[in-house]
């Protein structure tokens, strides 16, 4: 994952991207969330590779360990 995640002021304003190419890591996600599937992904996006969209969601997947989750309704 650390190869293909990478943070950069440069590019997206800092945001995790995959590999510098400025598909920030939450684009991914939300695709994935919206039901495309990684072969749709791939077809519209053909600089990502299946390895890159795996690094994405490990990379959600670590941002969710957590101690302690606070309820976001206010």
């Amino acid at each position: 994952m650390i190869d293909r995640i990478t943070l950069d002021p440069a590019i997206c304003h800092g945001k995790p991207c995959i590999r510098g190419l400025r598909y920030p890591v939450e684009n991914v996600l939300e695709w994935l969330a919206s039901g495309m599937t990684v072969e749709e992904i791939l077809a519209d996006y053909e600089d990502l590779e299946r390895e890159d969209i795996l690094a994405a969601l490990a990379f959600a997947a670590r941002l969710t360990h957590t101690k302690r989750f606070e309820s976001l309704a206010a």
